[in-house]
């Protein structure tokens, strides 16, 4: 890979009301990125996987860019979506810079970072694999299964005559307190 000879994009996060990007900014400003180029989510967590900011500038970016965020943690909801995330920018030609990481990824050492980012992203996926059988091996143990609860006999033949005498399935699902989802499977199996 050569070194990077696109555009230099920003991207901007911060989760709450309380916080601002103002020290995002100022790194962005010192990494020579300018304002036009950057892209934001304020006051949006991570976790959450639509963030119109983060969006629009993956839509945007081209080989040959640059993304610079003041740390890997502002573009990824974990680990292994971070990881996940370079991977795919990686292979779409566009570089990845993290200002407070020190990881450049036009560079042989931040690309050797970066994929030992993807191997412990992977570890994780792989501990929580793990732990999430575990956990569900142990819970039918004690007899716990998991699920909602099914739904009563007697709903279910009430929601069934109802049905039968013409009502609608909203009025059943509010009349007896289940789901409308709830009221067709029910109604169906009958």
């Amino acid at each position: 890979m050569s070194t990077s000879t696109g555009t230099r994009l920003g991207y901007v996060r911060y989760s709450t009301s309380k916080q601002d990007g103002s020290l995002q900014h100022e790194a962005l400003d010192k990494a020579g990125v300018l304002k036009r180029n950057r892209y934001s989510d304020e006051g949006v967590s991570g976790a959450k996987t639509e963030r119109e900011g983060l969006k629009a500038l993956l839509a945007d970016v081209e080989p040959g860019d640059t993304i610079v965020v003041f740390k890997l943690d502002r573009i990824g909801r974990s680990t292994a979506h971070v990881a996940q995330l370079i991977a795919d920018l990686t292979a779409r030609g566009v570089f990845i810079e993290s200002i407070s990481d020190g990881l450049n990824s036009s560079t042989p050492t931040g690309r050797a970072m970066l994929q030992m980012l993807a191997i412990f992203a992977e570890m994780e996926r792989s501990f929580i694999q793990e732990r999430t059988t575990a956990g569900l091996a142990a819970a039918k143990a004690q007899g716990r299964l998991g699920g909602r609860p099914k739904t009563e006999n007697a709903k279910a033949r009430k929601a069934q005559a109802l049905r039968d005498s013409g009502e609608s399935v909203p009025e059943i699902a509010r009349t007896l307190g289940i789901s409308i989802a709830t009221v067709y499977r029910v109604t169906k199996a009958a």
